[in-house]
């Protein structure tokens, strides 16, 4: 089983889903803000990718904090990505032990397999 974390909104999961659905592989989706357990997934996917992979520098929310809580990134990333979930880069791919982050042809090409 595939799944999926993200965002309802979010244009990539629609598209990763989309294409899931496309390509008739079985998967949920798990919305990030509303039905994540983070606290138990974020450390699994920060060994599986890394803070650098998993945290989004480029999202409104990263852009909105203040230089002491981005510096969490580094000591804390899991405690930063709990409490700011639209920080995680998305969307989050499991598939049996493998994590992957964004929606690419390549991420699309491995789960087809």
């Amino acid at each position: 089983m595939i799944n999926v974390y993200g965002l309802h909104n979010c244009d990539t999961c629609k598209k990763a889903v989309k294409a899931l659905q496309a390509d008739g592989l079985a998967h949920s989706f798990v919305d990030i803000r509303a039905e994540a357990d983070l606290a138990d997934r974020v450390p699994v996917w920060l060994d599986a990718v890394g803070a650098k992979a998993l945290v989004n520098t480029r999202s409104t929310t990263w852009r909105g904090l203040d230089e002491t809580q981005r510096a969490r990134m580094d000591t804390d990333p899991a405690a930063l990505l709990v409490e700011n979930p639209t920080l995680i880069k998305r969307p989050v791919i499991e598939r049996d032990d493998a994590v992957t982050v964004g929606w690419s042809d390549e991420v699309r090409t491995a789960l087809q397999r």
